[in-house]
């Protein structure tokens, strides 16, 4: 595909998009990455700005509320990725801004990885959330700027990790509470993976203006399957209980604040209204990961929880 394109990542610290970064800089395309200068200044973080630094990536300092820094990085760079956080994503109207000045971006990748937001509906806040990336979605389009839409599903280091299960720091051995009647089939990736597929993707014809789907099809679980595998895994069958739809909504209702709230219906519009899998592809705009990049070995469901067996 000739000369690989050069990668801006903005956000590059947050729980997918370090992934996406550490994946941009395996690959060989030059590597540039936006960070607040509290970020770098940060005791924490700033540990791993230096191991993203010492791995070849180009550390820039700029802010989304900083339009000149925005332009400026933005005009050394022909692919621009965002992986902001959810309460960011509103903000990314001023990336946009910025791309359309710099005038010279082959392909920017907003910040989705989720589920498919078109189309898609659910109880609030989860709604506002699906509502908020559509509508950047078609800013994007608006300013006629090239484009690929990543729906990544769940991430498997916030599912499979706890097997869903609140407040638990690892899959559980006696218990386990299922959401819905525990038949809606969801899709769970290793969070290497999505930032492995994303990269593919920008320098690809064929996911240019398009949807990349990572839909694998050794990753689509429903909660009983994964319950199933689970008890296979460590020979013993768990305590199950069910929470009805009524009592989900109730939970949201009651929930003590805005992210228990946010939680809680991401998790009634996956397990419940089966936002990752209600739909078939459609070639006419969205394509699967795993089938154009066949090459990737990504890791399965089954894989991923046998290593807390």
């Amino acid at each position: 595909m000739g000369e690989r394109s050069k990668i801006l990542i903005i956000g590059g610290t947050g729980s997918i998009g370090k992934f996406v970064l550490e994946a941009s800089a395996k690959s060989g395309h030059p590597t540039f990455a936006l960070f607040r200068e509290s970020t770098v200044s940060d005791p924490v973080k700033s540990k791993i700005v230096k191991g993203f630094k010492n791995s070849g990536v180009a550390i820039l300092i700029g802010d989304l509320n900083d339009h000149e820094s925005l332009v400026k990085a933005i005009k050394q760079v022909d692919v621009v990725i965002s992986t902001v956080g959810l309460f960011q994503v509103a903000d990314q109207v001023k990336i946009i801004a910025a791309i359309k000045e710099a005038g010279n971006v082959k392909r920017f990748l907003p910040s989705e990885f989720g589920n498919d937001v078109d189309g898609a509906s659910g109880v609030e806040p989860a709604n506002f959330a699906f509502e908020t990336k559509a509508r950047i979605r078609r800013a994007v389009e608006a300013q006629g700027i090239p484009y690929t839409y990543v729906t990544s599903n769940y991430f498997a280091g916030h599912s499979l990790s706890t097997l869903i299960q609140p407040g638990a720091t690892a899959p559980p051995r006696d218990k386990v509470i299922i959401l819905g009647d525990g038949n809606v089939k969801a899709v769970f990736n290793d969070e290497h993976d999505i930032g492995t597929y994303t990269i593919k993707a920008v320098d690809d014809p064929r996911t240019l203006n398009k949807i990349l789907y990572i839909k694998p099809p050794n990753n689509i679980y429903s909660f009983n399957d994964l319950v199933s595998l689970w008890e296979k895994k460590i020979g013993k069958t768990l305590e199950k209980e069910y929470v009805s739809e009524e009592q989900i909504l109730k939970q949201i209702a009651e929930a003590p604040n805005h992210i228990s709230k946010l939680l809680l219906s991401l998790n009634h519009s996956i397990f419940v209204k089966g936002v990752f899998t209600n739909y078939e592809i459609d070639p006419t705009f969205g394509v699967e990961a795993s089938e154009l990049y066949p090459e990737v070995e990504y890791k399965t469901v089954e894989e991923y929880l046998h290593q807390f067996v």
